[in-house]
């Protein structure tokens, strides 16, 4: 089954605070949130408590996305390390609020060899577990789909690095794949296709519970440029939504368009018909 929501704060929300947000996705009659870290993890431990409680409170799922300026493959050693810190506190503050997942664009290749550039990313990956398991820390690593061919994480990276590392998923941002591949990954044929490549790597678990970020997007020839909402866009989220149906996929779909709950609660609408 597949639950929808938002990615931040619904715009609706009269309170612009974390706990409303949660209050306002209940109201809404959506089933998820993804606390927005993007520009800093700005949460503090009480407030990540009464963030917990009122998820808990109102049966609402709960994710988060780690700071943008993160790259794993950093040449610079201060920029590796505080790449590594910004989802390690990303994931302290999470598992305080009983975040499921940290999601997060890892890296950019930088001229470098892909082979060479998987590499030291999976090497970062295995140092932030190993911390995650020594602070012991339950929560799980979602590496995003990324929506530029400059950068690290296109689905067959990100699906090697989950069968390599078992403790790591992936979030399928679903428009950045779109966008990625300049305008493929846009029919129901090829919207199967994803969920039978992930099938085969991963198994039939790895369709049950999976990370899907989605948005309208506009792109050119190297890919994202802005979120667009679905209906302004060229992306058929009629098949997509047709095809985890058929496919039994299920997880969390967050919207990342600019009109967040609208588009989401279309989604649910579609899905639930």
């Amino acid at each position: 089954m597949l639950l929808f929501g938002t990615a931040g704060i619904p715009l609706s929300t009269k309170e612009r605070n974390t706990v409303s947000g949660i209050e306002r996705i209940k109201e809404l009659g959506l089933d998820a949130m993804e606390l927005e870290f993007v520009h800093g993890v700005n949460l503090s431990p009480q407030l990540a408590e009464k963030v917990r409680e009122a998820k808990e409170r109102l049966g609402i799922r709960l994710t988060c996305h780690a700071p943008y300026f993160i790259n794993l493959n950093s040449a610079e050693k201060p920029k590796y390390e505080a790449s590594i810190k910004r989802i390690m506190d990303s994931a302290r503050i999470g598992s305080i609020a009983r975040v499921e997942n940290v999601t997060f664009h890892a890296g950019f290749y930088q001229g470098g060899e892909p082979e060479a550039v998987y590499k030291k990313i999976k090497g970062g990956f295995e140092k932030i577990l190993e911390g995650l398991a020594k602070e012991k820390i339950k929560i799980r690593l979602t590496p995003e789909l990324t929506g530029k061919g400059s950068q690290f994480g296109s689905l067959e990276e990100l699906l090697r690095l989950a069968s390599e590392l078992p403790e790591v998923g992936l979030c399928l941002d679903i428009s950045h794949l779109h966008a990625r591949s300049g305008g493929k990954y846009n029919t129901l044929e090829e919207f199967n296709q994803v969920w039978k490549q992930i099938k085969k790597s991963l198994g039939v678990k790895g369709l049950e519970d999976i990370r899907i970020h989605i948005s309208g997007i506009r792109y050119s020839a190297k890919g994202e440029l802005e979120h667009l909402n679905l209906k302004d866009s060229d992306f058929n989220y009629n098949d997509f939504i047709a095809s985890v149906k058929a496919n039994k996929v299920g997880g969390i779909v967050t919207c990342e368009s600019p009109n967040l709950e609208g588009d989401a609660l279309m989604l649910k609408k579609m899905y639930t018909k």
